[in-house]
């Protein structure tokens, strides 16, 4: 009955199928199969875990009819034996840019910086171009089609990979013979990136934090716009609105960028698919927490030829690890449950792509889970599981069919069928001659050893008496044909065989000799082919280096908890009112200072001999640029309050590790100085091995970046000619003012719309004055870049204009010129000890401007704005007492308690006293010293730095690297391809660093 009922609906669909015929063909005859195709005898993995033995799949019009074991075969039917095969559904590679011109920049204007769009009725910035649609400028690509098909793809999704806003990808079929199928769906996916767009010479954003913030002004707008309440048409944003239902996809390019990405996602609702880069596995916990679905690239590092010590010891650890421990990330992301796709994206070559695969696998990778990463999860992504990805009834018929199982490296791809049209990799017919044979030609007997691959095979032909024969072998559709050279090496001449191979056992046909004669010739098969054992393969996998945390030179073996210390016996700087204590004890639980005093005891606490030594609180960085990633400044605009630092905190930098061996606990992470409002800043607790976000101080102050002087004037960028306002010192203050008076204008709108209760048309949400409105509320703090004392006088005016205070003026090495109008104003210095005369406007700099500035009553801070200086602020702190005669323990203050006091954060940190955080360092010798040493870096009771484990990691990190290089020197001579060592050249930003 259940065979009657198939045949019927067999029977209806086929008028369904031949009225769909309307597509033209003038390039020659049409001839369309409506045949039905059977292949049977196989075994048929319907999707990875649903598998059929000795089954039959039914295709007929480019999709499955049945499959199964009991699937009738129409009388119109070719059917094709698969006994002893395989048929997989063909792969999917959901990102790529097949078939789409790589965009190109204007060359014209690539010098001249844009600062405002010239596009009409688009979104106010180039970067976003969420109108773009890929099947609009989609152009089939053959070739490189014919590549992936070699790799067992069947459908890739591609879209334009340009901008920030990309646009929508579409989903295309490798079907080489009948265009007419080939677009499967016009748009599919929506597109995002941390890329600037190449078509573009707008000037923002310029870093990674900008994009971040116009990624989020864009979704702002959206929903103002959605709303009805834009007087205009956007063709940007209706695009981005209409595109909201389809896969949102992010090419996130990195970890940590993923991880930023999520963030974005996170704060709007939204659900990307991140695209990775395949270092995922050195921050899995985070990844996995997103709970994100991944798209993954397997491009893994080719070993470094290392040949050369000098070469060799250019290579940072972390590059040698990641060569190392790359090929676990599917494995890796496999036992912690994400969810991810493969992507061919990166390769050099796509035929590198199985190669890598197979490493994946041999390094824990599971077979089941790597046929999901390319079926049936990239079609669940695109909500595509009923047309790909698998050869359930009704799907289309993209199968490869294989001599075996699909990621055995000795398992022949035969064929890739796309919409059930056939594409030959390899012979399907081809048979194995392979082996030892009694070759015999014109009565003369000789041996022949055929070897090599099936496909390829290799001829050694000898002489009874062992005397070679120069042969060459070729075979096609199952003809054999053997060229041997004559034994004569005075002549030239060549016998020529040819046959058709019907029996393995006895090849044999016909012979033209040396001399043109024709004769029979004739192999009889004495042994089969033994594959010689490859013993490179034999050998073990590298040993895999541990992940640490971060995962560099002296990151954590494991994440570290905070522990119960009774420091006995010290010299104590409190910076309260008790001063320096002698001999005396200090107890840390919990995260906190729990008692302070003599003979203090507790059994649980870990006792240290602190005899000698001196404790202080952590030292406070009131302005660094350490630890921030891809741009210091966002100078495309004069303005840039809309961006923050807290974004772009760089979790893995060493220098987190070098400020903490000099006894930094905390730092204020500054925007530069590139514009008059620059970006908000992060204060962050180094707490090194945890993540960016575990870094930030809770609930801290709101700051932000302001600038004066040369740089925001463009007066040293080396630009033949600036034209981003102002160009004048005269024009910061004017940059102020409008700016202040339109925040005290947009305020207003918005205090009057909440007290309306929503009854009017929202305001729009401008991130950039809403930043700015905070200030005129006294909600956030401006930590100004200064030195000359007239800007100084200008910038206060400005702010009592507006009826605020500046908080802190950074360098402010003219301080001591106007320290009298400073402390009438109420704002801090925040200074360098001893810089001078490094540019034209610091000529009047003096050593003795922070004591000045102290004696006068402003609150005076050192910083470092430099990460070699940073991790010797203690050292800074001291020439406060060889300048200006400053006690030293007012001297001190200057790197501890002051700048706590100016971020706002004295009631946690700053100074040891009962119930503030445990955030302390044990030192060697009095901190002032130069040959002061910090032993031990503690925040919240966590020992992030001992001068003792650091002895012992830089023995680790030697033996480590000695490791490493040998595993290199193996895969070199192991013949493997090898790339030449590179030295990471590492930016260390400063105030006026520009992204190029």
């Amino acid at each position: 009955m259940k065979k009657i009922l198939l045949l019927l609906f067999l029977s209806a669909l086929l008028p369904k199928i031949y009225a769909q015929e309307y597509f033209p063909n003038n390039e020659g005859v049409k001839n369309t199969n409506h045949n039905f195709t059977a292949f049977t005898n196989a075994k048929i993995y319907v999707t990875p875990t649903q598998i059929i033995e000795n089954g039959t799949l039914l295709i007929q019009n480019g999709k499955v009819i049945s499959v199964g074991n009991t699937s009738v075969i129409p009388k119109n039917c070719t059917t094709i034996n698969l006994n002893g095969k395989s048929i997989y559904p063909s792969f999917i590679d959901i990102y790529t840019s097949f078939g789409i011109e790589k965009p190109k920049n204007n060359s014209s204007t690539a010098r001249n910086p844009l600062y405002d769009s010239k596009k009409e009725g688009h979104y106010w910035n180039e970067n976003i171009r969420s109108e773009v649609n890929a099947y609009e400028s989609f152009n089939y690509d053959q070739p490189k089609a014919e590549e992936l098909l070699k790799a067992g793809f069947g459908v890739v999704g591609t879209h334009v990979q340009d901008g920030i806003a990309r646009g929508t990808g579409t989903l295309i079929a490798l079907n080489n013979f009948d265009k007419s199928t080939r677009l499967l769906s016009e748009k599919v996916t929506n597109h995002f990136a941390f890329t600037r767009s190449a078509v573009t010479n707008q000037s923002y954003p310029s870093s990674l934090m900008g994009m971040m913030a116009l990624l989020r002004q864009m979704y702002l707008d959206l929903d103002w716009y959605k709303n009805g309440n834009s007087t205009t048409k956007d063709v940007s944003l209706e695009a981005l609105s209409k595109n909201e239902n389809l896969i949102q996809i992010f090419d996130s390019g990195d970890k940590l960028n993923s991880l930023r990405a999520s963030k974005i996602a996170k704060e709007f609702g939204l659900n990307y698919v991140l695209k990775g880069i395949g270092n995922e596995f050195e921050r899995i916990e985070e990844i996995k927490k997103t709970n994100s679905k991944l798209i993954i690239p397997i491009n893994f590092p080719e070993a470094y030829d290392v040949s050369d010590p000098n070469q060799a010891n250019q290579m940072e650890l972390k590059d040698l690890r990641f060569w190392n421990q790359a090929p676990t990330n599917l494995k890796v992301l496999t036992d912690n449950g994400v969810i991810f796709a493969l992507t061919t994206d990166k390769l050099k070559k796509v035929e590198d792509f199985r190669v890598n695969l197979l490493k994946a696998i041999k390094y824990g990778f599971d077979k089941t889970k790597a046929l999901e990463a390319l079926t049936t999860i990239p079609a669940s992504i695109l909500g595509k599981s009923n047309e790909i990805g698998s050869l359930k009834t009704g799907s289309y018929a993209n199968f490869v069919i294989t001599s075996g199982a699909i990621f055995d490296e000795k398992t022949t791809i035969y064929e890739n069928w796309v919409q059930g049209n056939k594409y030959v990799i390899n012979d399907i017919t081809i048979k194995d001659i392979r082996g030892d044979y009694d070759l015999s030609v014109d009565n003369q007997q000789y041996k022949w050893k055929i070897s090599g691959e099936i496909t390829a095979p290799k001829s050694i032909i000898t002489t009874l008496d062992s005397k070679k024969v120069s042969s060459k072998l070729t075979v096609s559709n199952n003809w054999i044909s053997t060229v041997m050279k004559s034994m004569d090496s005075t002549k030239t001449t060549f016998s020529r065989l040819i046959g058709y191979i019907d029996d393995i056992q006895l090849l044999s046909g016909k012979a033209i000799l040396f001399n043109g004669n024709e004769v029979k010739w004739s192999a009889v098969r004495t042994a089969p082919f033994i594959k010689p054992i490859d013993s490179l393969k034999l050998e073990k996998n590298n040993t895999i280096i541990a992940t640490t945390f971060p995962n560099v030179a002296y990151g954590n073996s494991k994440k570290l908890t905070p522990q119960t210390l009774l420091f006995k016996n010290a010299t104590v700087w409190t910076n309260e009112k008790e001063g320096i204590l002698e001999e005396t004890d200090v107890l840390v639980k919990n995260g906190k200072i729990a008692s302070i005093g003599k003979n203090i005891s507790d059994a649980s606490a870990t006792v240290i001999d602190a005899k000698g030594k001196h404790l202080t609180s952590g030292i406070i960085d009131e302005h660094s640029h350490i630890a921030i990633s891809n741009g210091v400044n966002e100078g495309g605009q004069n303005s840039s309050a809309e961006v923050t630092i807290q974004d772009v905190v760089n979790s893995e930098d060493v220098n987190i590790y070098r400020d903490l061996a000099g006894g930094v606990t905390t730092s204020q992470l500054l925007h530069g100085s590139a514009n008059p409002i620059g970006g908000r800043s992060a204060i962050v607790k180094w707490k090194w091995g945890l993540s960016a976000e575990e870094m930030l101080y809770k609930d801290q102050p709101k700051f932000i970046k302001f600038a004066l002087g040369e740089n925001v004037k463009q007066a040293n960028w080396g630009i033949v000619n600036p034209t981003r306002f102002p160009q004048t010192r005269m024009g910061v203050e004017q940059v102020f003012t409008d700016y202040f008076q339109r925040a005290k204008e947009y305020d207003t709108i918005w205090k009057n719309y909440k007290a309306s209760k929503g009854k009017s048309k929202a305001p729009r949400v401008d991130l950039e004055l809403q930043t700015l409105a905070e200030i005129l509320n006294k909600e956030r703090f401006i930590t100004c870049h200064s030195y000359v004392q007239s800007e100084i006088l200008m910038m206060m005016n400005v702010a009592e204009k507006f009826n605020f205070r500046i908080n802190t003026f950074t360098h402010i090495l003219e301080g001591y010129k106007v320290a009298d109008k400073m402390k009438e104003h109420g704002v801090g210095a925040s200074t360098f000890a001893d810089w001078w005369a490094y540019k034209f406007e610091v000529n009047d700099a003096i050593p003795y401007n922070g004591p000045i500035l102290h004696n006068a009553g402003v609150l005076v801070a050192y910083n470092s704005d430099d990460a070699e200086m940073s991790r010797r602020l203690n050292q800074e702190a001291a020439k406060a007492v060889k300048y200006g005669n400053i006690s030293e323990e007012e001297a001190w203050k200057f790197v501890t308690l002051n700048p706590a006091k100016l971020l706002h954060i004295d009631d946690k940190v700053g100074s040891i006293k009962i119930g503030k955080d445990a955030d302390v360092v044990l030192w060697n010798n009095n901190p002032l010293s130069i040959y002061a040493k910090a032993e031990k870096t503690i925040i919240e009771g966590v020992v992030y730095y001992d001068i003792q484990k650091a002895e012992e990691q830089r023995v680790a990190i030697a033996k480590e690297r000695n490791e490493l290089i040998g595993q290199l020197l193996q895969e070199k001579n192991k013949g493997m391809i090898t790339q030449e060592p590179k030295k990471a050249e590492k930016k260390e930003y400063q105030c006026d660093t520009l992204e190029n």
